[in-house]
């Protein structure tokens, strides 16, 4: 059977090595070895041709040297017999290397070149009897060829599938770079005139790529572009500093504009013509103007789709970067949590069972009173295995929080961010790290690590110059401290904003038992918080503090609201042996589109004021503190521009709610402040001959 499945494989491997790509790659071969057999440096030398054939496969290398032989017959007759010799002894070499599967490295192609292009041509000095600077040409050209194969076989062998100009590494793109720059010696043969389209083909592809591509491929190309063309001849070399120059002029001014970048090329080169004192300058300066003219009048269509080609990719982050693995392993973490959660969970139930039957056994040996003491015992127990099975499923909540967060990046711009950077070190400002990151909503928010207490991110011309760099308006940037270093996050500015008025009574002593937080998320979110500790005074203000302070940081770290929820709820169960509990309030306003997420558990209604118009949204859900597994009870609505909205703590509403509705109709139009105050005045009006409670009022208007 292994000896019918070998011959099917076989079958399909002829069928395969018989399609169309083949004959394609065998035509591409031919036709790159007979160009490059044209491609003359040095006066006479013509190395290329042997380097690609040192590289090609073993399906390839012999029509490579096929199309090496047929131009070296045609362009170079005279030294037809030595560079014949030369292909046939890196044919010979190039399969042998190819058999042995030893064609991993470029040393070893690189090692055949240089020895069949150095012997062939010694045998020939030495026949001719040439002069020493014939054997130093020799050598030259051995050491071109050697370079060229270096050159071919990083460019033959790079990973075209990451073929992004951010993706690829820098050194497989040099290589292609280089590679087509000795291609394009060949070409630069052909001239109408003395002027060459090959050299006019160079300048506009350095300036199209030096504008809208990077600066660093942009010198990259005009360093290889130059050497490959001033190495045709003596009155050409100078193009090998005159192109390098010219790019960086027009680097220079490409920020003022196409005009000011084409114009400053063509004059560098012009005075490197100049200085030169060779004839062919004149005409090298005219290609230059030439192909300037054609990148300024280039139609907006066709520079458009030039843009996307070199920043449509760039931005995405490709597959398996950072971001994508750090989602994956949040989900795995999280996945993770929650099986140790339920695994604690059904151990903890064994353990439970097991201290049951044991104390029922020993119950014959025990006082009422040792009895009950173990049963509180064994409940007080359980109860924190319970916390602690809790206190997993909440961490496997927030890191499924975190891996959504970092999912919804549609990406990260890293060319605005090393833009701003760059920006930043004018100001000698030095962060450790900078994001721009624009999620799924197209809403860019930037943030920046430095390794000290920044202040100077705060100065609103600094601010002007990021906006400008990422064409959005940000906010003031939101400073959070951590320990030795800090996070200054911009966020862009939303479509609204609020106006805020809130007031609060107590009704014992000077600390309040409601607790109200005000939390931006840097995300275009405003969310308000009213926590409401059981009772009133002191202890009533510890459980409403301690509730909405860790809800507010859980939420301004990024974790959503359930999870967020469960560790409060976690909080509340443990803090005490007495009863300890709290209800929360939480409204997450969109100030981008209006939409507000009401989170509820155990808190009284909220309202809604649309002109006359009052609405009440009332959701039944329990206080945190009291059960385990505890949930928000949740709603959403749609704020527009001037809508209020309206939160309260129950000592407003226990006083009665019949009165509020109305007094928020006929106060619609009134500031924020002035609303919650009146408020709060009724209210204690209302409930002065009752027993007070602890009173909170929020209300927000949409601007």
């Amino acid at each position: 059977m292994k000896t019918i499945t070998r011959k099917k494989e076989t079958f399909t491997e002829k069928i395969k090595n018989s399609k169309p790509s083949l004959i394609f790659t065998a035509a591409a071969y031919f036709i790159l070895g007979f160009i490059l057999s044209s491609c003359f440096v040095l006066r006479a030398a013509s190395p290329f041709s042997v380097s690609l054939i040192s590289v090609s496969k073993r399906s390839s290398f012999v029509y490579s040297a096929l199309g090496s032989a047929v131009g070296y017959l045609l362009f170079c007759p005279e030294n037809f017999a030595r560079y014949a010799v030369a292909v046939i002894i890196v044919s010979l070499g190039t399969f042998a290397v190819s058999l042995a599967e030893l064609k991993n490295q470029p040393y070893l192609p690189m090692l055949i070149s240089f020895l069949s292009l150095l012997v062939t041509g010694l045998v020939v000095d030495i026949k001719t009897g040439a002069l020493p600077m014939q054997y130093m040409l020799t050598l030259a050209e051995s050491l071109l060829g050697l370079g060229g194969t270096f050159f071919f076989f990083k460019a033959v062998n790079c990973n075209f599938r990451r073929f992004r100009f951010k993706a690829l590494p820098v050194s497989d793109l040099a290589s292609i770079v280089i590679s087509c720059s000795i291609i394009l010696i060949s070409f630069s043969r052909l001239t109408i005139g003395r002027v060459s389209p090959a050299r006019m083909a160079g300048v506009l592809i350095i300036l199209l790529i030096t504008h809208y591509g990077s600066d660093k491929l942009g010198m990259i190309l005009s360093l290889s572009f130059g050497l490959a063309l001033g190495l045709e001849s003596r009155e050409t070399i100078f193009l090998a500093g005159a192109y390098a120059f010219s790019t960086l002029l027009a680097m220079l001014f490409c920020p003022v504009g196409k005009w000011s970048a084409a114009l400053s090329f063509i004059v560098s080169t012009a005075l490197f013509s100049i200085a030169s004192g060779s004839q062919t300058g004149i005409y090298i300066t005219l290609e230059a103007a030439a192909a300037a003219f054609v990148f300024v009048l280039m139609p907006s269509a066709a520079t458009k789709k030039i843009e996307e080609f070199f920043h449509g990719g760039s931005d995405i982050t490709p597959d398996g970067s950072l971001r994508n693995s750090l989602v994956v392993r949040l989900r795995f973490a999280s996945s993770a949590m929650t099986n140790i959660s339920e695994c604690v969970n059904e151990v903890r139930e064994k353990i439970n069972e097991i201290n049951e039957k044991n104390n029922e056994k020993l119950r014959c040996d025990l006082t009422e009173e040792e009895y009950i003491s173990q049963e509180i015992i064994n409940a007080k127990t359980n109860e924190i295995r319970v916390i602690a099975s809790d206190q997993f499923f909440s961490i496997s909540d927030m890191l499924a929080d975190l891996a959504r967060e970092f999912d919804e990046a549609e990406y990260f711009d890293n060319i605005a961010a090393g833009r701003i950077r760059r920006l930043l070190g004018e100001y000698e400002i030095y962060p450790k790290n900078i994001s721009v990151i624009e999620d799924k909503y197209g809403r860019v928010r930037i943030e920046i690590m430095t390794n000290n207490r920044e202040t100077m991110l705060s100065r609103a011309d600094i601010q002007k110059e990021i906006s400008k760099i990422c064409g959005r308006n940000f906010e003031k940037g939101k400073v959070t401290h951590f320990r030795d270093d800090s996070m200054v996050t911009f966020a862009e500015r939303p479509n609204y904003t609020f106006e805020i008025g809130y007031a609060q009574h107590s009704a014992e002593g000077k600390l309040c038992g409601d607790t109200i937080k005000l939390v931006n998320d840097g995300k275009g979110h405003s969310i308000l918080i009213i926590s409401d500790g059981m009772g009133r005074g002191g202890r009533a203000a510890l459980d409403g503090a301690m509730g909405a302070g860790l809800l507010s940081r859980l939420l301004s770290a990024g974790f959503g609201f359930d999870s967020a929820l469960k560790v409060v709820n976690s909080a509340l169960l443990v803090k005490s042996n007495e009863e300890s509990l709290a209800t929360i309030d939480c409204a997450s306003v969109d100030l981008f589109t209006g939409r507000v997420d009401l989170y509820k558990a155990g808190a009284p209604a909220t309202f809604i004021v649309k002109g006359n118009s009052v609405t009440k949204c009332e959701l039944s859900s329990m206080p945190a503190g009291i059960l385990r597994g505890i949930e928000f009870a949740k709603r959403t609505a749609v704020l527009s521009r001037g809508n209020l909205i309206v939160m309260t703590s129950d000592g407003i509403t226990e006083a009665g709610g019949e009165w509020l509705q109305p007094l928020l109709k006929g106060c619609n139009d009134c500031p924020p402040q002035e609303i919650a105050d009146t408020v709060l005045r009724e209210a204690l009006n209302i409930a002065k001959d009752k027993k007070e409670d602890d009173m909170s009022i929020i209300v927000a208007r949409l601007k």
